[in-house]
C-alpha cells in the first residue's frame, strides 16, 4: 500500500479529529508541566525571592486560563463575554 492509498483510506473513513491527541496532551503533558512549574516556584521561594514567586504565579495563572480556554474550546464564548463587557447591547 502506498502512502497515497493509505491517506485515501483514512479520508474515506470519515472526519479526522484531534480529540485523541488533545486528550493525551491534557492527561500526560499538562500534569508534567504543572509539576515542573511547582518545583521551580518552590525552588525560587526557597531562595527567599517571594516577590519573584508572586510575579511568576500571576503569569502562571494567566497561562492556565489560556490553556483551559484552548482545551475546552470555549474561546468564542469567552470572546463574546469580553466583548459584552466593552460594548453595551441595550
Amino acid at each position: 500500500m502506498t502512502s497515497l492509498e493509505a491517506i485515501q483510506l483514512v479520508l474515506a473513513q470519515g472526519e479526522l479529529t484531534t480529540v485523541n491527541l488533545r486528550d493525551w496532551i491534557t492527561n500526560n503533558i499538562v500534569p508534567l508541566v504543572l509539576l515542573a512549574i511547582a518545583v521551580i516556584l518552590l525552588w525560587i521561594g526557597g531562595r527567599g525571592d517571594n516577590a519573584g514567586v508572586a510575579r511568576r504565579s500571576i503569569g502562571l495563572l494567566v497561562g492556565l486560563v489560556a490553556l483551559g480556554i484552548a482545551v475546552t474550546g470555549s474561546g468564542p464564548a469567552v470572546g463574546q463575554a469580553l466583548a459584552n463587557l466593552l460594548v453595551s447591547t441595550g
